[in-house]
């Protein structure tokens, strides 16, 4: 997505606290959406169905396109057995710097899916301005043979303003379960300035993209075209547990490679083929 120069919008000294909360159940073979619940400014306009019936898109809409220190947003999609939900954003989302020191902004997501259910959490580009301060949970709790894939694109910095991270905090956690028992849980924090450019950050790099999926293991001929198809990514496999990762300084580049990835996981874990949704082309 473009980069935004515009200043940024004024928000309540307390900060904006934005909820929203959605239940979706399966009516013969079709996903409705049948319980929404917001509070704040976080909402979803309506049930899209570009695949059929069975499987539906939600765009997650925070419409003062920003957030600042103080703010909190908190997103439960609690998604039945036999439904299929894709989740996405229409753009990039903006993270800018915090008010005052050690006002951090956070973001809260938390998805259930029940027996033979998926779930597909595919944001756009998320982008930290210098001096953000951001905390991110995500938490997947899947019933035993549900599937999951969760996709982030984070930027570091706004490169075509000539801004870097240079200085800043974003602490993040992942905890994903399946059938009750944990299997993915990741957690780390990343300072602004000389920690970025260690080996233990990301390496004098300023844009990372991750993909994790859960469900039925990549078999090995899969596994080796990701191998020749894509050279920029790294990812492993534990068992019910494909990781991807991209390392670089260009957003474009890193969807590209999360996109080449989904287009050989989701045909395996989903049963159906990799289908860009729409709102990403405007």
């Amino acid at each position: 997505m473009p980069d935004c120069t515009r200043p940024e919008p004024s928000t309540p000294a307390a900060g904006w606290h934005a909820r929203l909360r959605l239940r979706f159940e399966d009516d013969a073979g079709t996903t409705r959406l049948t319980g929404r619940e917001h509070a704040g400014p976080l909402r979803v306009q309506k049930a899209l169905y570009p695949e059929g019936p069975r499987a539906c898109h939600v765009i997650v809409v925070h419409p003062p396109g920003g957030v600042v220190g103080g703010d909190r947003l908190e997103l439960d999609l609690d998604v039945g057995g036999a439904c299929e939900v894709l989740a996405t954003t229409p753009g990039a989302a903006k993270w800018y710097r915090a008010k005052a020191p050690g006002q951090s902004a956070r973001q809260d997501v938390r998805l259930r899916a029940g027996p033979g259910a998926a779930i597909e959490w595919m944001p756009q580009e998320t982008i930290f301005y210098d001096d953000a301060d951001v905390v991110l949970e995500h938490e997947a709790d899947l019933a035993a043979d549900a599937r999951y894939i969760g996709a982030e694109i984070l930027c570091f910095g706004r490169r075509a303003a000539g801004e870097t991270f240079a200085t800043g905090r974003v602490r993040q956690r992942t905890r994903i379960r399946l059938g009750g028992r944990l299997v993915w849980w990741e957690q780390g924090t990343l300072l602004g300035g000389a920690p970025m450019d260690s080996p233990l950050g990301l390496a004098g790099h300023s844009v990372c993209a991750t993909l994790v999926a859960v469900g039925k293991p990549l078999p090995a001929a899969a596994l080796a075209q990701l191998r020749a198809d894509d050279p920029t990514l790294a990812f492993s496999q534990v068992k019910q547990v494909f990781v991807a990762r991209h390392l670089g300084d260009d957003s474009e580049a890193a969807r590209a490679s999360l996109l080449r990835a989904w287009a050989v996981l989701r045909p395996h874990l989903m049963n159906r083929p990799a289908r860009v949704p729409r709102i990403w082309n405007t």
